[in-house]
């Protein structure tokens, strides 16, 4: 995993009308967090390491791991709404994008539910 796979994420998410980060330099186990918001909506986050987070209702999240394009958190294996996703190829960065857009069109819907 590079900064710049990281970087490349950040420009495109930064690019979406009124999304914007947070930076959090002692998150869980002392590796920094990312998080990225659309108002108060945090429509994902990633680690330092490469490891990125998401929110979905559970069918979602179940489909998402079931189909391989997300696994169950590496941590919390059993949580019913986080999927996670590694970030460690240029190859990965599609996959990442992909999970952060299904993020911020929840979070567009939920902000403006006349749009949905």
């Amino acid at each position: 995993m590079s900064d710049e796979l990281l970087a490349q994420v950040e420009r495109e998410v930064l690019g979406w009308p009124g999304v914007r980060k947070e930076r959090d330099e002692y998150g869980p186990g002392g590796v920094g967090v990312t998080l990225y918001r659309l108002d108060r909506r945090q429509i994902g986050h990633v680690h330092d390491d490469g490891h990125a987070d998401f929110r979905f209702p559970s069918e979602v999240r179940d489909e998402l791991i079931r189909s391989g394009r997300a696994i169950p958190h590496p941590a919390f294996p059993d949580s019913r709404t986080t999927a996670s996703f590694q970030i460690q190829t240029p190859e990965d960065v599609p996959g990442a994008i992909e999970l952060f857009r299904m993020g911020y069109e929840r979070a567009v819907t939920r902000a403006n539910p006349a749009r949905a």
